[in-house]
């Protein structure tokens, strides 16, 4: 994995701080959960607008390789910050008793982003029924594959309603547009590289939410002794980078532009139609009344409880020392304009 550092001085390993402008910066990791796209603008904007400088923080964006890569490199001390799932932190800290090492501290997707896309030419329509006989691709370990049980229970539908097609991330477009499935899980706005190749108006989009599945989805997390030794740190992170998703869904052009200058090669047309789409889940209607980065407790739990439900774990960790919201922003500045 390549990374790249951008307020370069000296580097991480070697120094603890970094002097830039006569103002000592502290290094801070922050690693995503998968790769660069404008699902994570509002981090690029912040770090290429000088935010976390402002802040007093020198931060490096490293690509990710899921959720669970992104929970262990917090837990093992290899990164202060990053982003994951929810659920997947629930897993973690329930098959790992006593102190969580990992906390969120500011929830990002307001829902997660998972969906069925099916072609309409099988048969498949927004009804969840419609699936049954079917083809489904998703990757052998991903999370709107592994949260179908949720949807099945929900509907009242067997969870083998269909078959599971193991497929690469990489490929699941190739066999939605060459027909092997019928279907296909997406994160929501990962799905705009099959927009780019079959019309959407030729596809039928299931939304776990319309299942009554109301799960948060990936969130900024923290090392719990980062939290404990230095919450002044992580305060200053999340100022700056709430301040940054405020600008980006005000300015989608800017939001794409800087995650361009990040990877150019990225087309501007499908990361502002993807941007799009993220914005529905970070504001997500209930941010209304507490605000971004926020959450309900009493949905907290139920998804605690269905996790646990559904993966057979033998613990229910805490809500409480699940989402550690004290270092969020003031509300006032967490509150998007209607």
């Amino acid at each position: 994995m390549q990374r790249r550092h951008f307020l370069a001085a000296l580097p991480l390993c070697s120094a603890p701080w970094v002097h830039a402008q006569g103002k000592s910066l502290t290094p801070l990791k922050f690693t995503l959960d998968f790769r660069v796209t404008s699902q994570t603008a509002p981090f690029f904007l912040a770090l290429q607008n000088g935010y976390y400088r402002e802040e007093g923080l020198d931060v490096s964006l490293d690509v990710g390789s899921g959720s669970v890569a992104s929970i262990t490199r917090i837990a093992s001390g290899a990164y202060q910050l990053g982003l994951g799932d929810i659920s997947s932190l629930i897993e973690f800290n329930a098959q790992n008793a006593g102190t969580p090492r990992v906390q969120v501290v500011y929830q990002y997707y307001n829902r997660a982003p998972f969906v069925i896309i099916g072609r309409k030419d099988r048969g498949i329509t927004s009804d969840f029924l419609s699936l049954k006989g079917k083809k489904v691709a998703a990757a052998a370990v991903e999370s709107t594959r592994r949260a179908w049980p949720m949807v099945a229970r929900n509907k009242h539908l067997p969870a083998d309603l269909f078959s599971w097609s193991t497929t690469e991330f990489s490929a699941r477009d190739n066999v939605m547009v060459r027909g092997d499935v019928d279907a296909a899980t997406y994160f929501h706005d990962s799905a705009v590289s099959l927009f780019a190749r079959i019309k959407p108006e030729e596809l039928s989009i299931l939304h776990y939410t319309d299942a009554g599945v109301q799960l948060y989805g990936n969130a900024i997390l923290a090392s719990s002794a980062l939290i404990a030794e230095k919450p002044q740190l992580v305060a200053a992170f999340l100022r700056a980078t709430n301040r940054a998703i405020v600008e980006c869904i005000a300015n989608p052009a800017a939001a794409v532009a800087a995650v361009r200058q990040r990877e150019p090669i990225l087309d501007e047309k499908t990361e502002l139609a993807r941007w799009a789409i993220t914005t529905q889940y970070i504001a997500a209607a209930d941010t209304k009344s507490h605000g971004l980065g926020d959450f309900s407790k009493r949905l907290l739990e139920q998804q605690v409880d269905s996790v646990v439900q559904t993966f057979a774990l033998k613990t229910t960790p805490s809500a409480d020392a699940l989402f550690n919201s004290s270092m969020l922003p003031p509300k006032s500045v967490r509150m998007l304009k209607a």
